[in-house]
């Protein structure tokens, strides 16, 4: 099964995230088939700290993959943000 879920990046105290598409079955951390969007829980005020390209998740979604469940709060913040602006 494809799911779209959080891959964990940057260094000791100051993560980073990747959202990315990926088998069910591989590591967390290991191999992935796209890179869809990122979270920086630690951006400095006044820098990006959520992207998501919306267009491709609703592409996977439509081929049967998955949310996890923090990685739809992540898309649904995102959406609410993107009809804020």
């Amino acid at each position: 099964m494809v799911v779209i879920r959080l891959a964990r990046g940057g260094a000791k105290k100051r993560p980073f995230y990747s959202l990315v598409v990926a088998d069910s079955r591989r590591a967390a951390q290991g191999k992935f088939l796209e890179r869809v969007g990122f979270y920086d829980p630690k951006a400095p005020a006044g820098r990006e700290s959520l992207r998501v390209n919306m267009e491709r998740v609703t592409h996977w979604s439509g081929k049967g993959a998955r949310l996890s469940p923090t990685a739809m709060r992540l898309v649904k913040q995102f959406g609410k943000t993107q009809k804020a602006a």
